[in-house]
C-alpha cells in the first residue's frame, strides 16, 4: 500500500479511537489542556537562561517543532480547529487566569538569573541568595496554583 494511504488509515483509526474509547479521549483531552496552557514565548525566556546560546536555540527549536507537530496531529485526530474547542469552560478559565500567571513566569526567570548571579558574586551574602531562592519557590507555587497543576 502507498505511504499516504497507510497514513490516512492510521489517522482514521486514531479518530475512531477518539470517538469511541473514553480512555483515549481523556488522554487527548489532557494533552490538549497542556498545549493550551503552554506558552512558547515564555519558554523562550526560560531558555534564555542557558549560557550556551547556540545550545539554547537548538533546544528551543526542538521544543517548538515538537509542540507544533503535536498540536497539528492532535487537531487532526480530534477534528477540531482550535485547542479546547470541546472544553469551553477551561478555555475561558485560562483566558482569565493566564494574564495573572504570565508575570509570575517572567518574575521567576529574573529571579533565577539573579540567583545564578548571587552564586557567582562572592560579595553577596547568603541572606541575599536565600531571599532570591525564597522568591523562586513562591513564584513556582504561584504558577502551579494559577494553572492548577505543576506549571
Amino acid at each position: 500500500s502507498a505511504p499516504g494511504t497507510e497514513r490516512k488509515a492510521q489517522l482514521a483509526l486514531l479518530q475512531r479511537m477518539h470517538k469511541q474509547w473514553p480512555f483515549f479521549r481523556t488522554l487527548l483531552s489532557n494533552l490538549e489542556m497542556v498545549l493550551a496552557k503552554s506558552d512558547l514565548a515564555i519558554a523562550e525566556r526560560y531558555v534564555s537562561l542557558v549560557e550556551d546560546k547556540k545550545l539554547g536555540k537548538r533546544i528551543m527549536a526542538t521544543i517548538r517543532a515538537e509542540w507544533e507537530r503535536t498540536s497539528t496531529h492532535l487537531r487532526l485526530i480530534t477534528e477540531s480547529r482550535e485547542h479546547l474547542a470541546s472544553q469551553p469552560e477551561l478555555a475561558s478559565f485560562l483566558a482569565y487566569r493566564l494574564p495573572y500567571v504570565d508575570p509570575l513566569n517572567h518574575l521567576q526567570v529574573e529571579l533565577m538569573r539573579r540567583y545564578r548571579q548571587h552564586a557567582l558574586d562572592t560579595k553577596a551574602g547568603p541572606d541575599a541568595s536565600e531571599r532570591v531562592q525564597r522568591g523562586i519557590h513562591l513564584s513556582i507555587n504561584g504558577v502551579a496554583a494559577g494553572l492548577r497543576n505543576t506549571g
